[in-house]
This record gives structure tokens, sequence and C-alpha cells, in this order.
């Protein structure tokens, strides 16, 4: 039987082929933080950056440890909120987008 690929170098890949692709999977990790599930946030957002700038980068351009940066988006991290929308905001800057917050409610 053949090898495949692994789903982590599959996403990594489509990452850097599609726009689309990366912009969807920083909602949807953003989204699911936003809506509680913080484990699946911290775990899609861990392969956005690792399909993306990657943590050294990361660190680098945020004055940080990659090392430190990885922990806090681990099964075990516990990311401060300072933190985390920081890292959002800096993505969200390299990524060319904004994201909002959007009140369905009211919409």
């Amino acid at each position: 039987m053949p090898l495949t690929k692994s789903f982590n170098e599959t996403i990594k890949n489509r990452l850097q082929q599609s726009d689309e692709f990366r912009r969807a999977l920083l909602r949807e990790a953003v989204g699911c933080m936003i809506s509680g599930d913080v484990e699946t946030g911290k775990s899609v957002l861990r392969k956005y950056i690792n399909g993306t700038v990657g943590f050294v980068k990361l660190g680098a351009d945020l004055g940080r440890s990659p090392k430190v940066l990885m922990r806090m988006f681990s099964a075990t991290g516990n990311p401060q909120a300072k933190n985390l929308f920081e890292i959002v905001a800096y993505l969200q800057k390299i990524e060319g987008t904004v994201l909002e917050v959007v009140d369905r409610a009211a919409a």
C-alpha cells in the first residue's frame, strides 16, 4: 500500500497554495475560541501558524520565544487573552484581513 501524506502536511500544503483556505482556517480558529471551544481553536491556530508564518518567525516578530508560543498552543497550554489577541492581531495583519464579530440576532 502506498504511503500517503500526513494530515498536517496536507494542511500545510493547502495553506501555502490558497489565500481563501488560509483566511477560512484563521476565521475557524478564532470562531471556535469565541464560541467557547478554546481547545479546538488553539489546535486549529497551531496548524495555521505551522503552515504559514511558523513559530520561529512569529516569536521573532513578537519578541517572544518560539518554544513559549508553541507551549501556548499545545493541548495543555493556557494562553492569556492578552497574548492570544496579540497573536491574532499579528496574524490578521500578515494575512491582510480583518476579522469581525457579528451579532447574528441583531443582523
